[in-house]
């Protein structure tokens, strides 16, 4: 099992075929193992790169907060420690919102982003009582039962569920609970103009409670180009596999630069 040491931390993470590089970010509990369809699918064009956050998974406990700024840092220090120059990052929820950060921290190694079903902000309460949720069970400790909730929603056969269910109850109480609480209070809606790099923006036609999110984003970003996908709700990488996968090697292949490693 790969890992890498990390500003204290072990991380682990995977990488899977050749070409230009893709950096998947998870969201709060999940880990890399819900990415799994783009890691089979997309290696066979891509360089496909993805990692436990901190605290997540197969990753290791992180001593210090798990803020935002610190993902940034460990996704630039992965690039660096795989001798990856640029890389397109893409985020799934607040997943996404970490890749934000990423393009505004270090604009240099990006290649661009595809950001799937996320936002540059909480701003309804809809959303921000889900997240406070999640907060909440985490300093319970009740990790298991959220970790059954979360993995059912995201998967859609048994194996899967199986498989994003043993990963997540891996992951500290503690890490988690801070991944959770930190996503309530990030805001970088007012410096998305500054992005000059080219964004994806994918949705679930059914998740109307984040189209509010991809209008801001769509409306604020330089860059982009913003995709419904149809009769899906929230969980886009696992439930619209095929559509997210044909989506991302358009996108990418289109705005590849050149010397990247």
């Amino acid at each position: 099992m790969p890992v890498v040491n990390l500003n204290g931390a072990d991380l682990y993470y995977h990488v899977q075929g050749k070409g230009i590089p893709i950096v998947f970010i998870h969201p709060p509990l999940l880990t890399s193992m819900n990415f799994i369809y783009q890691v089979n699918e997309l290696s066979k064009r891509f360089k496909v790169i993805v990692f436990d956050i901190r605290g997540h998974g197969n990753s290791s406990f992180s001593k210090t907060a798990l803020t935002y700024p610190i993902i940034s840092q460990d996704i630039k220090q992965l690039l660096d420690y795989l001798n990856i120059d640029k890389a397109f990052v893409c985020g799934y929820s607040t997943g996404g919102t970490i890749a934000l950060d990423f393009l505004l921290t270090y604009p240099t190694r990006s290649l661009g982003s595809v950001l799937i079903g996320s936002m540059s902000e909480v701003k309804d309460q809809s959303l921000k009582s889900k997240i406070t949720l999640g907060v909440k069970f985490a300093e319970w400790r009740a990790l298991q039962v959220l970790a059954l909730s979360v993995s059912f929603t995201n998967s859609n056969n048994a194996l899967l569920f199986k498989h994003l269910y043993i990963n997540a109850k891996k992951g500290s109480a503690l890490n988690i609970e801070q991944y959770y609480r930190y996503s309530l209070d990030y805001n970088c809606t007012d410096r998305l103009d500054q992005i000059n790099l080219p964004v994806l923006l994918l949705y679930g036609e059914k998740d109307k409670a984040f189209h509010c999110y991809a209008r801001l984003l769509h409306d604020k970003l330089p860059i982009n180009k913003y995709i419904l996908i149809g009769d899906i709700k929230h969980q886009l990488p696992t439930k619209a596999a095929a559509q997210v996968n044909n989506f991302i090697k358009q996108f990418v292949a289109s705005w590849s630069q050149n010397g990247e490693k």
